[in-house]
């Protein structure tokens, strides 16, 4: 949040590079904010756009004590959309689809740094008006029956606490401390051991994925999983700078405004990223490594729900047959709209050898580990194991079982084509 009257000391990872001296392209791929003693943000977690406090961050870059923010809430804090769906026990979805819009909220809005922020007092003024008509008690914006008691924006951070805390933990343990479905839970665990395994490989490039997940203290058993998600993690560090030129551009041409990627892995361990856009005709851009650059017609959910094939309809166009265009040419491209197609000319696929190897792989891998839990299973259960070690082998069953319907299902596909 932005403390009461701190608003002029906001500043975002362009100020931020051009007070360090840098470029905004080597600030965001140092990162120099991930040192510990590095001032702290003060946007939210997982929000778009990184924001610091600007007397805090010269303090350090100068080298002198770093001077602490105020610790008491007033009504004048600044809250951006996150914070503001936290206090009132919704979701930020719901926030954005409701809440903003309401006549007590809408005119309280304000931007910085091209941020929607609300302050304090305005939302605590709605929680307060909403509590004397007795609506019914928040539920952490979880539809009823889904049985996730956390918000699915925070259901990274409250499961990487827990991991932090035990790299062993099981979904079994999450499920319980969080109030997370089982399934909720087995999703986030193996990639968040991914993402840990990513960092630490970028950090020591000489250690072997299982170095590091050894390192991590992850358990032997669920090292195939979670090296299989550092793989697509470490893909969407890779292509981040790239997209971020391109968004970079297009911020500069007048059509979007400036932004912190995000490159997501979508079902089937694909890449993603979203740019969205405000000085164009259509919504938003989308990067996919499958079909490279094309429009989107929701800001909202700019890349939809993905079905395995091509996106098509009115407003999507495929911009270039390449992967990975110049930012120029996506530039040029977006504003021509003679040039681009329906549907996109090339899907990018791995070439036949490499497409043999990797699957011969996976599915070595795959059948090793059923081999592995069902033993561990079934020896844990006859020896009266302890409640954690059951759990790990029924966590490694499920992650096998998993692997092997993904790779049964791309196995089928790649047939189909070829």
């Amino acid at each position: 949040m932005i403390r009461a009257g701190r608003r002029k000391y906001t500043q975002n990872s362009e100020d931020l590079a051009a007070a360090m001296g840098v470029t905004l392209g080597t600030f965001r791929n140092k990162h120099p904010y991930a040192s510990q003693d590095f001032p702290p943000l003060i946007s939210s977690d997982g929000a778009r756009v990184k924001l610091w406090d600007a007397q805090q961050t010269a303090a350090h870059l100068a080298g002198r004590p770093v001077p602490a923010l105020p610790a008491e809430d007033d009504d004048q804090d600044l809250l951006d959309r996150n914070e503001a769906a936290a206090l009132l026990g919704i979701s930020p979805k719901t926030w954005d689809d409701n809440y903003k819009k309401n006549p007590d909220i809408a005119p309280h809005l304000t931007r910085v740094k091209g941020v929607e922020h609300c302050p304090r007092g305005i939302v605590h003024a709605v929680r307060a008006a909403k509590d004397a008509r007795g609506d019914a008690s928040p539920k952490g914006g979880r539809p009823k029956g889904s049985g996730d008691m956390v918000p699915r924006d925070e259901i990274a951070a409250r499961v990487g606490e827990l991991l932090d805390e035990n790299p062993a933990v099981t979904a079994a343990t999450v499920q319980t401390r969080l109030g997370l479905s089982h399934a909720a839970a087995a999703r986030a665990l193996p990639r968040l051991r991914g993402e840990k395994i990513a960092s630490l490989l970028q950090n020591d490039p000489e250690l072997s994925p299982t170095q590091a997940a050894m390192r991590l203290g992850f358990p032997t058993a669920l090292h195939p999983v979670a090296i299989a998600h550092a793989a697509v993690d470490l893909r969407a560090r890779q292509v981040k700078p790239y997209v971020q030129s391109t968004a970079d551009l297009l911020t500069d041409a007048g059509l979007a405004e400036r932004q912190d990627v995000h490159v997501q892995c979508l079902e089937g361990d694909v890449v993603a990223a979203p740019v969205m856009l405000t000085g164009a005709d259509t919504a938003a851009l989308v990067w996919d490594e499958r079909y490279g650059w094309r429009t989107a017609v929701s800001r909202r959910h700019p890349m939809g729900k993905d079905s395995g094939h091509p996106p098509q309809g009115e407003g999507i166009r495929y911009l270039s047959a390449a992967q990975q265009p110049q930012p120029a040419d996506v530039l040029a491209a977006l504003t021509d709209k003679r040039r681009g197609s329906r549907l996109p000319p090339v899907t990018h696929t791995l070439s036949r050898e490499d497409l043999d190897r990797t699957m011969g792989a996976a599915d070595d891998v795959v059948h090793r580990m059923q081999a592995e839990a069902l033993v561990a299973t079934d020896a844990a259960r006859r020896a009266g194991a302890r409640r954690q070690e059951t759990e790990q082998a029924l966590d490694l069953l499920q992650d096998a079982e998993r692997l092997v319907r993904r790779a049964s299902a791309l196995l089928l596909g790649i047939s189909a084509e070829m």
